[in-house]
């Protein structure tokens, strides 16, 4: 006996059945009227074929019912594949305020994962059932694509730049994780698991004997030894902006313009530091580029919210939450 496949993956996700819904509506949509047209095509050939070399048709002059009929139909059925689509599409990407982060790095060819408390990952990314996680995913060579068929959602990953994705499990157990983009020789073998536990079994998971210090704790770490508090003091004489409170603050630049402190400006300020100036100050600061690799610019970026999380006191960067 052959082992029963399943059609479909599971419905694993808050997100899985609002896109299978659409899924199925758009196909029943085109298979109808691939069924309906095909029949029209078969009907119309037998009953209005020429039968005799003198059979002339008769001229048509035309229905305005008809042409209405034919473009109202359509045009709404359009409408609706839009509107729900639209609904589905902003459900997708905009992750809840309450969204735990989680840090994604591809490489060829595996899947490099830090939690906030420190835990780490190969290829594996344990997360809690009914609670929103959000991904924030860069590539350090390639274009990689991060697809969970269970939870329905998938998003590329990109080198030089940050994307997100979002996802709320509903079931406990472990899901199928690949590469959804040709990454070179080995992309087939670029594959993971997801594995969805109980709230108290997560706890316990994250807080294991392989964790040393936390995303934000690294991050200090690495803030201290590269120098940065040289410069970003937060007194008067500091040749660079306070850090404390910045996060989600909109700066304004020299030459005018302005820009939102979010993990993207954050990463090309360390490393092309000369592309967005802050008004007030010089364009001193060399690039990191070469020095600071993708974990170190995520621990950067941890360290950086906290600032502005608990805020320390001034002339010192804030503690970490730890």
């Amino acid at each position: 006996m052959f082992p029963k496949l399943p059609l479909f993956p599971e419905e694993a996700s808050t997100l899985a059945g609002r896109v299978d819904a659409l899924y199925f509506f758009l196909v029943g949509v085109a298979g109808f009227f691939a069924v309906l047209i095909a029949l029209l095509v078969i009907v119309f050939a037998v009953r209005f074929r020429r039968r005799s070399e003198s059979d002339v048709p008769r001229p048509i002059h035309g229905s305005l019912a008809l042409e209405l009929t034919w473009t109202i139909i359509p045009f709404a059925l359009a409408m609706v594949m839009f509107f729900w689509g639209a609904q589905v599409y902003l459900a997708i990407a905009r992750p809840p305020d309450n969204a735990e982060p989680v840090y994604v790095v591809g490489k060829q060819w595996m899947w490099k994962i830090q939690h906030l408390e420190g835990r780490r990952e190969i290829n594996e990314l344990h997360i809690p059932v009914n609670r929103p996680v959000k991904l924030i995913m860069t590539s350090e060579d390639v274009i990689h694509s991060f697809f969970v068929p269970a939870f329905r959602v998938k998003q590329d990953v990109l080198p030089n730049r940050y994307t997100t994705l979002w996802f709320q499990a509903t079931k406990t157990g472990t899901y199928h994780l690949f590469c959804a983009e040709y990454c070179g020789t080995e992309h087939s073998g670029m594959i993971g698991h997801i594995v969805v536990q109980d709230p108290a079994e997560y706890e316990a998971w994250l807080g294991g004997a392989s964790v040393t210090a936390s995303l934000a704790t690294a991050g200090e770490n690495l803030f201290q030894q590269l120098g940065c508090i040289t410069c970003h003091r937060g007194d008067t004489g500091a040749r660079g902006p306070a850090l404390d409170k910045l996060w989600g603050t909109t700066v304004s630049l020299q030459g005018g313009g302005t820009a939102v402190v979010d993990e993207a400006y954050v990463r090309e300020s360390i490393l092309n530091p000369q592309a967005k100036i802050v008004a007030g100050f010089q364009p001193i600061m060399p690039t990191f580029k070469g020095l600071v690799n993708e974990e170190g610019l995520l621990q950067l970026i941890a360290y950086i919210k906290t600032l502005t999380e608990q805020p320390g006191e001034a002339g010192a960067p804030a503690a970490p939450k730890g």
